[in-house]
Parts: structure tokens; sequence; C-alpha cells
């Protein structure tokens, strides 16, 4: 669907329990004409967002009315943050200002009226933040408790369009990451193989953050930091799960610069179900006889072992000392051999 005379696409977008930073990092979205203009010229019309439309009060709540008996269509609905269903299943802890209807009402009256549903953001995936510790807030995703299908509004659920719940998780989620999906939506080309098994779209799910990750070469020969200033590999000691998180934020850098990496703090795999709770600080490495408890995918320990006595044994003087710093303090050697 694209500008030639279509009917657009009408896209709603609420906001649950949650900080906003799903929102903030959308309008960062890398577009000359701003994010809500590209969509636009995509086929996708903003019928309302809570944060940046004109509309509100009384206003707001008629059309949401009118969505949810039926009389306006909406195509996309968005959610961001996550839901609170307490106290004991009443979501009375969470009313939408104004309705005096709990917001997970709301939500299930809507998602049934829409062609697809996006939860935006690892909140409204899986829990995230909200779920964390007691959770006496009984917070929880769209489609998943943490790792458990279900959420709010079940493991069967399937929108009109005949997509489950599409998770853009992130804390918060990438903007590229919310206009590639919505755009593949108005294009006709995403389908559920689309998604991978926590229903992220694949396009950046299938790839790690240590993908493109700017400490790969300290990686590589396992020169790790000693805190959190130096430019070594923050996976052997100050936490970095780059190697198990599933996305492209080294590849696909916020602002075209930018990453929680390049920015020297550990990825703490917040595409994730249950990241909000690793069992020990975000910023230590958790092991066992020295050895971190969180390995690479995919990698059995006996190689990771290996690997990294090899790796340590064949460390450049140039890549261990730089490890150890906050800034590079032996340069790349000159090469004067060039025919090799």
């Amino acid at each position: 669907m694209g500008t030639s005379g279509a009917t657009p696409l009408r896209l709603l977008w609420l906001q649950a329990s949650g900080c906003g930073g799903c929102t903030q990092s959308l309008l960062g979205a890398e577009s000359r004409a701003g994010v809500f203009a590209q969509l636009a010229a995509s086929g996708i019309e903003l019928l309302f967002h809570p944060a940046v439309s004109e509309a509100s009060g009384d206003e707001a709540l008629a059309l949401l009315a009118d969505v949810a008996a039926g009389r306006q269509p909406v195509d996309i609905l968005c959610v961001e943050g996550a839901l609170l269903r307490g106290p004991n299943g009443s979501g009375r802890f969470h009313l939408l200002s104004g309705s005096g209807r709990p917001m997970i009402e709301w939500v299930r009256e809507l998602a049934g009226r829409a062609r697809h549903v996006l939860a935006i953001g690892t909140c409204t995936a899986f829990g995230g933040i909200n779920a964390a510790g007691d959770n006496v807030t009984e917070a929880c995703g769209l489609q998943f408790d943490a790792d458990a299908p279900g959420g709010l509004l079940g493991a069967g659920f399937r929108a009109a369009g005949g997509l489950p719940v599409i998770n853009v998780a992130g804390c918060p989620t990438h903007p590229g990451w919310i206009v590639d999906t919505l755009l593949s939506l108005a294009a006709g080309a995403l389908g559920e193989a689309d998604l991978d098994a926590w229903q992220r779209p694949r396009f950046y799910a299938e790839q790690l953050v240590h993908h493109g990750c700017s400490k790969n070469e300290f990686y590589e020969f396992k020169a790790s930091a000693q805190k959190l200033s130096d430019l070594g590999c923050l996976m052997e000691n100050m936490g970095c799960k780059g190697t198990q998180a599933h996305a492209d934020c080294n590849l696909r850098a916020w602002n075209g610069v930018g990453s929680c990496i390049r920015g020297g703090f550990a990825c703490i795999a917040c595409t994730e179900p249950g990241f909000e709770e690793p069992g020990h600080p975000f910023m230590e490495t958790p092991k066992v006889a020295g050895i971190p408890i969180g390995l690479p995918i995919d990698m059995p320990k006996a190689w990771f072992v290996a690997l990294a006595a090899l790796s340590k044994s064949a460390t450049p003087k140039r890549v261990r000392e730089n490890s150890r710093a906050d800034h590079p303090v032996i340069a790349p050697a000159l090469r004067k051999d060039r025919r090799g």
C-alpha cells in the first residue's frame, strides 16, 4: 500500500504503564521530513497518539469509544507500556484518565477491532521493568508474561489480520525497528514466518548485539575491561550480554552513531523476556570457577575455555594495554612490508 489513492492504514497508539521512552526513541527516528510524515507518505495515517496528537479529553475518549464500537476502523494498534492487571485482576491500578475504566479493558476491546496489534517495547511485549520484583501491580505483556505465553490477550490471540501480537521489543525499542515494522505492514510484507519465537520481527531479532560491536577486537583476544571507563571487552567482567542478546544495535546505531556499548555501557539484553531480573547486578558478570555463566549463544563451555586461553596467550601488547585504559595508549603498528 502506498500513496496512489489507496485507503491509508489507520494507526492508533496507546500508552499504558511505562516511562514513555519508546515514544521518545521514535521521535528520534532518522527521517528528513519527520517520522509521522514518513509514515503518511507510506500510507499510514495517525489517528491518535496521546503524546503528540492535538486531541485530548472528551475528544480523545470519543475517538476511542468509536473504535471500540466499530464505528471508526483501525488497522494498526500500537500499545506502549506494560498492562497492569492488579489489584486482583481488576486492572484498577491503571484507569484511562477521564473514562473511569481500566486501561486493560480498553486494550482488550481495541485489540479485538484492529487488523494488527504491536507491542512497542519490552514492557508491552513481556512485562519488562514494571514486572520486576514482587510485581504487586500484576504487570504483564500483551501476549507474554515474561517468557510464558499468555499475557493480557492470551496465547491464542490473533488480530483481525491473522497475526499474533508483533513484539517490537527493546528498552527502549529502536526507532528503526518500529518504523520498519510499520512500513512492512503497509507493504503487506510481514507475515507470521517473519516473526521469531518471541514474536519479534526477524529483521532485527535474528542479529546479535555482538555483531558489529566496536569492541570486537578486544573480545577476540579476551582483552577485558576492568572498570566501566576501560576500552576493553565488557563481557568477562562488566556484565555485557551482547553475545546473547538478539538485536542489531551495533549494526543499526541510534542516530547513526550510538549504542549502549559504543557509549561504554554493557548490553543488558533489553530485548529479551526477563532481562529486568538477571539475578545479579547489571554491570557484573557472574562466574563459576572463573568462567562466566552467560556464555555466547551456541558456544559450548569447553570450547569457550579453550578459545579464551589461546586468545589471551596471543593478545598483542597494543590490545592488552588499550583494553585497560580509557583511550588508546598504543597505536596500531605501521606495516613496512606491503608485499603480503
